[in-house]
């Protein structure tokens, strides 16, 4: 597997405690634009790939980096936020009021539940994270690859790595949401796959 950089989005305006009309509208803050200038000052090298997630707020923090490395490529790849409110994210609520209905998603530990027609399962999100690490594996070992991305899409490609989970029950998904719960994943974090992490 190539070096791969894992990077959380910069503060958005839903981290902020704005309202969101869509699970990837949310546009960076001005703190968040800072923290994206940041990162961008912290690579050494160029990176051999940029990835981005299709949602707002991970392009906006990819942008100085983009600028500084305009010859490295960019793609946009599925490592977009674990979506499982579902339409709940689209009705100009804030994170406050969706907390609620967070809690009562994660403690009824369901993997495979859907909510509303645009709702992920979490069976589906460690999916799509061993997808993102097949992908990654078929890339050149001597790569760098910077991938913009999110906090629990972030945390569910370390948790299935550490793990080895491939389909997760109830008792893996509370597994998953304590470790969520309980790894800081700041924004603009930069967390790099170990080599003493390897694909199962």
């Amino acid at each position: 597997m190539p070096t791969t950089l894992l990077i959380r989005h910069g503060e958005s305006e839903s981290n902020a405690g704005l309202p969101t009309y869509g699970p990837g509208a949310a546009p960076l803050t001005a703190l968040g634009r800072a923290q994206a200038a940041t990162v961008a000052e912290s690579f050494t090298a160029p990176p051999s790939l940029i990835v981005v997630s299709p949602f707002l707020r991970a392009r906006e923090t990819a942008e100085p980096t983009r600028e500084r490395f305009p010859d490295v490529p960019c793609a946009e790849w599925p490592v977009q936020e674990f979506t499982y409110l579902g339409t709940l994210h689209g009705r100009g609520t804030t994170v406050e009021q969706r907390r609620p209905h967070a809690a009562a998603y994660w403690a009824r530990a369901d993997p495979s539940l859907v909510l509303g027609d645009d709702g992920e399962s979490f069976t589906a999100l460690i999916a799509r994270a061993r997808a993102f690490l097949d992908r990654l594996s078929a890339l050149p070992d001597d790569a760098t690859v910077a991938v913009f991305t999110h906090r629990l899409f972030l945390l569910a490609v370390t948790w299935t790595l550490d793990t080895g989970t491939v389909t997760p029950d109830s008792t893996a998904m509370r597994a998953f949401h304590h470790y969520a719960e309980s790894t800081p994943t700041p924004n603009a974090c930069v967390r790099p796959l170990t080599p003493a992490r390897s694909h199962p």
